[in-house]
């Protein structure tokens, strides 16, 4: 049951994805080592540059034999004005004052343009450096660019949160959908759909899917062990991908303090906020999101948010406070573990084959 189609085309001995977690938690060396441990490892590549990138390829490929992946961010054109800049800008300023941060005299706006650009650039690095598979975040690419990337037989995979974003990713040529479901970590992957008609739990949201697509399902959002695995393959999907099971790992880049608020947090500590990004995100309940809060619904949308708290990121992260850190987590915290990941993979594995010889699944 764990040997599968999934298991088959991306050529790995385990139907587990390493999730591409974005901001330097996926470093070459932990990308390396799930390949390794027969999982598919994959670099999360959304605020690289296109060197960076290229680096980082040729690292993990210094490290492994085995296959890995390169997940992009799709950009979207986007909206914002003087009015909502300056109003984040000013519920920002006494937070930089904790920090000793300097107040924001003028700011530049990202360009949907110098994004597309990157985008591009960094499509033509996974080409040149023919990376086996490749997906998307925060919606698909154009038709010219899945072509492409067919052209050079580069597996893709595609996001969605809904059954109506999982069909659009088959009708694109994906050859592979992650369904996120709500509870899972990090960013949501919606780019069809509202924040709120997003939130599909993952157990409802695997067999509808299934139900309305052809190609491989791939489940997302708050398993952390082999339970979550066989109970994903039950519905109908061919494997899963793990974000923050993997994040508290030994080798994984997420700073010490990020793992250490989430091997401390409950269930009820991890909430969705807009406030770091400007997109509705999944993580650790902190001093920033509660001071935020109230200005959520006015805040500037992805990138630009995002762009006006990197430094507050930045600093929060060098003076090892926690109170203005984006501590990205999915809902099963209680369940996070400080293990390396050959550990993590093999008491999975083991989970799941006991469960799978006791006859369990679906009791």
């Amino acid at each position: 049951m764990l040997n599968n189609k999934m298991t088959e085309l991306l050529n790995i001995k385990y139907p587990i994805i390493q999730a591409p977690m974005a901001g330097g938690i996926t470093t070459a060396t932990f990308v390396a080592e799930a390949s390794n441990c027969g999982v598919l490892g994959m670099i999360g590549a959304g605020y690289l540059s296109p060197n960076q990138l290229r680096e980082q390829i040729r690292e993990v490929k210094e490290l492994t034999s085995n296959s890995f992946g390169v997940n992009l961010f799709v950009p979207s054109e986007f909206e914002t004005s003087d009015a909502e800049i300056n109003g984040a800008i000013k519920c920002l300023q006494p937070i930089r004052e904790q920090l000793d941060l300097q107040a924001i005299e003028s700011f530049e706006i990202p360009k949907f343009t110098d994004e597309l650009e990157t985008f591009h650039e960094q499509m033509k690095v996974v080409i040149d450096e023919k990376v086996p598979v490749c997906s998307f975040t925060f919606g698909l690419p154009s038709k010219e660019v899945i072509d492409q990337l067919r052209q050079q037989n580069i597996i893709l995979m595609g996001t969605a949160t809904t059954v109506k974003e999982a069909v659009e990713n088959e009708e694109n040529g994906m050859d592979f959908v992650v369904v996120q479901g709500s509870e899972a970590g990090g960013h949501r992957g919606t780019f069809m759909n509202t924040s709120q008609e997003s939130l599909v739990g993952l157990m409802s949201l695997i067999p509808q899917v299934v139900d309305c697509v052809t190609i491989p399902v791939v489940a997302a959002g708050g398993i952390m062990d082999g339970r979550g695995l066989m109970a994903s393959i039950c519905l109908g999907a061919r494997g899963v991908q793990m974000g923050t099971a993997f994040l508290t790992c030994i080798e994984s880049g997420a700073t010490d303090i990020h793992k250490e608020e989430i091997l401390n947090s409950s269930e009820d500590q991890v909430v969705l906020t807009r406030s770091f990004s400007g997109k509705w995100a999944r993580g650790v309940q902190n001093k920033f999101i509660l001071q935020m809060q109230q200005h959520e619904a006015s805040l500037p949308n992805f990138p630009v948010q995002n762009t006006l708290t990197k430094d507050i990121r930045t600093a929060s992260s060098l003076q090892n406070n926690k109170d203005f850190l984006s501590l990205w987590s999915g809902q099963s915290p209680r369940l996070a573990k400080k293990q390396t990941v050959k550990s993590l993979i093999k008491k999975m594995i083991d989970e799941a084959n006991t469960i799978r010889n006791q006859n369990k699944v679906g009791e």
